[in-house]
């Protein structure tokens, strides 16, 4: 399979996830209301880091950048780790869309809350995920001994989670300074 069709197939799971979380949120609204607080609860421990666009800026990235890593590390256990992480990603941001547009959030300010950092954020950790998978093809499918699969896997999967990491960086920048002002939240 080709890194096209992996990173593919990603965007895609994401993509359901993001309708099942649409659709969790209309067929169970109370549901939506907990996981919501949950995640203001959530964000309201970085105390005052929603009002320092810096501070928003480092745990936006530490945290993005951790969630990579465990996609590009558990990526070689069957790819199962990526998909879970872009499918519960997409679930969150149904939620987050479909509570915040049944509460009164207008369309318009719910795009511009998501899709500036989002066309960056989502790929990144598609190609933190496609790394981790291309380890685990590279195990079962390569070439030569077993801890050179291993290693040329490794290598791979780390320098995709190198422009993963960029990208984030990007993302986080335009999340903790950009959406902000564009969206006027």
């Amino acid at each position: 399979m080709s890194r096209r069709k992996i990173f593919g197939a990603l965007m895609g799971v994401f993509l359901i996830g993001v309708a099942f979380g649409i659709l969790a949120t209309l067929a169970r609204p109370h549901m939506a209301e907990n996981l919501f607080e949950n995640l203001r609860q959530i964000l309201g421990r970085g105390g005052d880091a929603l009002n320092d666009p810096f501070k928003m800026f480092t745990f936006i990235f530490l945290n993005n950048t951790r969630v990579a890593l465990l996609s590009a590390l558990g990526g070689f256990l069957f790819g199962i780790v990526p998909i879970g992480i872009l499918f519960f990603n997409g679930f969150i941001v149904g939620v987050v869309v479909e509570h915040s547009y049944l509460n009164g959030v207008a369309l318009s300010t719910l795009l511009l809350s998501i899709v500036p950092h989002g066309i960056i954020e989502i790929p990144a950790f598609g190609v933190a995920g496609l790394g981790g998978i291309e380890w685990y093809l590279e195990i079962i499918r390569g070439e030569g001994p077993m801890g050179e699969r291993f290693r040329r896997g490794f290598l791979r999967a780390m320098k995709l989670f190198a422009l993963s990491v960029a990208m984030l960086l990007l993302a986080a920048f335009v999340e903790a300074y950009i959406t902000p002002k564009i969206a006027g939240i």
